[in-house]
This record gives structure tokens, sequence and C-alpha cells, in this order.
């Protein structure tokens, strides 16, 4: 492979070296290196964010087939309540112990080491240890974890869910299927860990399949066992795409680019405590975008088939955002590290600067084709045992989260502006404090609109912390706010309320249906109009958001 001392920043899809280079194990010293088998084709930031928007566009695709169909299964009712909440402390166990620090502190190091040339081994030794050692301990530290969370498994659904208190079906069936889920974060892990090494090559493909398989999994678990298994089915379709989807996938892919892993616990290995010092700021902080379907679930549990209906609309609404949103995210870190380790601070500022203008451009005008369109987007979802008025209360909550969405998508942007500089502990105190203040709000608009008030809380949350995000990267000088494209986002608002208003008029002056036929008939001739509307408008208004979408799809 090229050596890393001679990677262009203009060229970053070209091959790379290895990244880690810290400290020798000594049975790796000496060893004649390995050639290297052949790997995935590396990606440029361009080309990693059209590969993980697509593998999330068919993701989300899937992952709206496995909504319809446990819907169908299950209805809004006392099971999927209790199946939504058995995420609530694997994900909690995850966030404390894990969270994003697997992949986020690990892609910091790996570019730090690679862009500044500090390795020793052209072979890769240096990297392999201290993967080896980051890996094996945390997975002692994580069964450990997972081990006491079983124990306290009962407890914890108790605490984090007001309504299972008395409610002796979904306290139990929420208790067992928590317990399912909890070891799936060891692979997670894994996947997260061993994504590192691929992603820091510039290779994205195996991240693109990952949730491909995880909602395969769910699916399939599902048509296979819920006859015997009922509910639980869910949780073993989660385990199985957990460990295929993340786990096995990452490995072998880590695996095909050289990697030589051993086992080694290491708490006061170099490697190590470098990696922890980074991390651990994402351990002990906190974050509304996790502590958000925390709360949600507390307040909406008092109300039976309330965890489903409000965990309906943020899964929906996360299916366009997954698309615009993480895999943008995802595939920036490496490039925004990048820039940052070779001191070029104009091109970082300017970089996120662009980055959150088009990923803000974007999500508003996708966020009018979600308002518009809600009705019959959510009607989709109806039938078996998920009624009409189940879709009804639906649809409205999800109008009222689609607002946010283009902030949901560059809060993720600006906390990878932070990592990207090894600024973990910024992001961690805003996400602590804005968290802990937006408890009382929950509390209040629940009590004053309840599931509508969740969903505003919830708007007011993130709007909260994504301003905190960007006005304190603007104030340390990484990235200032007069880099955000402000006619371009002029320009992208006009054209998302035109086009809502067009899709909106169109759809509601076409005949009413009933069904699911129809509602394609109809969504099709609004979204028709929406996409007419946008492009004209961004054309007229000589918006450059459509040539670089175009320029992006080219390369």
């Amino acid at each position: 492979m090229t050596p890393s001392t001679t990677k262009s920043s203009e060229n970053p899809g070209a091959p790379d070296l290895s990244p880690l280079e810290i400290g020798v194990s000594t049975e790796l010293k000496g060893q004649p290196p390995k050639p290297n088998p052949p790997t995935p084709k590396t990606h440029t930031a361009a080309s990693a964010t059209i590969l993980l928007m697509a593998s999330a566009l068919l993701s989300g695709l899937l992952g709206l087939v496995r909504i319809k169909y446990i819907n169908s299964l299950f209805g809004a009712g006392p099971e999927q309540d209790a199946y939504r909440a058995a995420f609530a402390l694997p994900d909690l166990l995850a966030y404390f112990l894990i969270g994003g620090a697997a992949s986020i502190s690990l892609i910091t190091i790996l570019n730090r080491y690679r862009e500044t040339g500090l390795g020793k081994q052209p072979d890769d030794a240096d990297a392999d240890h201290a993967l080896s050692v980051i890996l094996s301990t945390m997975l002692v530290v994580l069964g450990i974890g997972v081990l006491f969370a079983e124990i306290f498994a009962p407890q914890y659904v108790w605490l984090a869910n007001k309504g299972f208190r008395d409610d002796a079906l979904r306290s139990s069936l929420c208790t067992s299927m928590t317990r399912i889920i909890l070891p799936a974060q060891i692979f997670f892990f894994i996947g997260s860990a061993m994504g590192s090494r691929l992603q820091v090559r510039k290779i994205f493909i195996y991240q693109a399949f990952a949730p491909l398989l995880y909602n395969g999994g769910i699916i399939v678990g599902a048509f296979l066992f819920h006859r015997w298994l009922g509910v639980t089915s869910l949780a073993v379709g989660v385990f199985g795409g957990m460990f295929l989807g993340y786990g096995l996938l990452n490995t072998i892919g880590a695996f095909r680019t050289g990697l030589r892993y051993r086992f080694i616990v290491g708490f006061k290995d170099p490697a190590f405590l470098e990696w922890l010092k980074l991390s651990l700021p994402l351990m002990i902080g906190v974050s509304l975008v996790m502590f958000d379907r925390q709360f949600l679930n507390y307040f909406a549990s008092t109300r039976e088939g309330g965890i489903t209906l409000i965990g309906n609309a943020k899964d929906l609404f996360n299916a366009p955002f997954n698309v615009i949103g993480p895999a943008a995210g995802a595939a920036s870190l490496p490039f925004f590290a990048s820039l940052y380790q070779q001191k070029r601070e104009y091109d970082f500022s300017a970089s996120v600067g662009r980055a959150v203008s088009r990923l803000f451009a974007v999500g508003m005008i996708v966020s009018a084709w979600m308002i518009a369109l809600a009705p019959w987007l959510m009607d989709l979802f109806r039938g078996g045992k998920f009624h009409h008025a189940d879709a009804a209360a639906t649809t409205h909550l999800f109008i009222l989260l689609s607002i946010t969405l283009a902030i949901w998508a560059v809060q993720g942007i600006y906390a990878r502006a932070f990592y990207a500089a090894s600024d973990t502990r910024t992001p961690a105190i805003i996400g602590t404090t804005v968290t802990v203040l937006s408890i009382p709000i929950y509390w209040a608009l629940f009590n004053g609109f309840n599931l509508t008030g969740l969903a505003i809380a919830s708007d007011v949350g993130i709007l909260a912390q994504t301003a905190a995000l960007a006005i304190l990267l603007h104030k340390k000088r990484l990235v200032s706010l007069a880099h955000i494209e402000y006619g371009e986002l002029t320009r992208a608002f006009a054209a998302s309320l035109i086009a809502l208003a067009a899709a909106y008029e169109l759809a509601h002056h076409l005949p009413p249906v009933t069904t699911h036929p129809g509602d394609i008939l109809i969504i099709a001739a609004g979204s028709t109009a929406w996409a007419i509307a946008a492009v004209a408008v961004l054309l007229l208004a000589k918006s450059t958001l459509p040539a670089q979408i175009l320029r992006r799809n080219k390369k």
C-alpha cells in the first residue's frame, strides 16, 4: 500500500497505510510482513456518502416493511409496547460503556497516526496490537456490564417505564426481551471496533450492508417464530440481526484487510489508555439524541399503546432521516479528522460549514414532502391489528417530528466536527446540560398535551442541542458561522415551502381513498408535484444544490 506520508488530502480515496501504530507486541516484532490481501474499493467523501445513503435508503425501506409487519401482528398494544421498551436498557448500557466511542474515538486516533506519520511498522503490526488491546479489554468490561444488566433488568424496567409498574404483562414481556437483546450489544461493539479499521481506509461497503442484515434478521425472526414465541420472536430476530449484520460482517471485512487480531487484555496498555482518555467523555456524558427515546418511553408508557404510537412516529421519521443524516455524518468523520490533523483549519471549517449547509437544505426540502403527504404515508402502515385510529394518531405525531428533520441531521455533523478535532469533552458537556434542562420540558408538555407534548418537547430539545454545538464550535474557532451558506439556505427554504404547498394541494384535491393502492397513487402524484416545484424554484433562484447533487452522483 502507498505510505500514509504520501497520501494527498486532495485525493482522499487513495490507498491507505496502517493508520494506528502504537507500541509493538514482542510476538509481532521480527515477523516478516504479510502481503496485504485484496481489499474492497476505497471511497472519497462524496462516494462514501452516496454509498451509505443508498444503504440507508434500502435499509429504510426494509425497516418500513419491518414496521408494517410488526404493526399488523401486534398492533398498538401491550406486546409491542413491551418490545419497544426492551431496547432501553441495552441501548443505555452500550451508550455508557461504549456509545459512539468505539468507532468515533478509534477513527480519530487512527487518522491522527496516519496523517502525522507516527507509526513505526509498515506492516500494520502496531495498529493490530492497539485494536486487539482496545477490543479485548472492552469486551471484558462490556461482558461484566451485560451480566449485571441481566440481573437487574426487572428493576430497570420498573424504573424506566412509569406505566409498567402496575402492568404485569408489559413488565414481564419487557424484562424477558430485554435479557435476550442485552448480549447483542457485544456484537455491536465488535462490529464498531472492526468497522473503524475499515472506515479509516475509506472502506464503507461492509457498513453499508450491516443495517440491511439487521433489519432482515428482525423480519425473519418474526416470520419464523411468532406463532411459537409471540412478540419475543422479535427479540430473537434482533439478536440474530446484530450478530450477522454488525459483528460477523464487519469482522470478516477487517480480516480481509489483513488484520491480525489477538485477545490481549491490557488496562494499562498505552493504546488502551489513549483510547480511554478520548472516549471517557462520550461514556459519562449524556446526550439528548440518546435520552430523547428514554424520556418518550417513560411518559408514553402511562398510556397503553403510547410507546408504540410515539415509537412508530419516531421510526417513520427516522426512515428519511437515516438516509440524509447518519450516512453523511459517518462518511464525513474520517475526512474532517484528516483535514484537522493536517492543520488545515480554514479547509476544516469550510468543509463542515458546507456539509451543514447542504444537509440542512436537503433536510428542509425532504421535511416538506413528509409533512405534505403524512396522512397517506402513515395509512400505508394500517392493517391487521394496527387500525385506522392508530394510523391517524401516528400521523399527527409524525408531522410534529418532521418539522425538525434538518436540525436532527446537522446535529450529527456538528458533533463530529468536535470529534474530528479530538474534543469529546465539549459535546459531552453540552449534551448533558441540554438533557438535564429538557426533563422539566418533557414533563410539562406531556402533562399539558399528552403524546403531542412529547413530540414538541423532542423538537425543542434537539433545537437547543444543535444551536449550542454550532455556537461553541464558532467560539472555539473551529467552525465559523460565516462558512454557513445562508443564501443557499434561503433558496432551499423557499423551495421547501412552495413544494409543500404544491404536494399538499394536489393530494387534497384528489378523490379520497381507502385502500393502500390508492394511498400509493396519491403519494406518487404528490411526490411528483413536490419534486417539480422544488427543482423549479431552486433552478429559478439559481441554487447550486441541484448541480452539487448531480456532480456527487457522477463521482
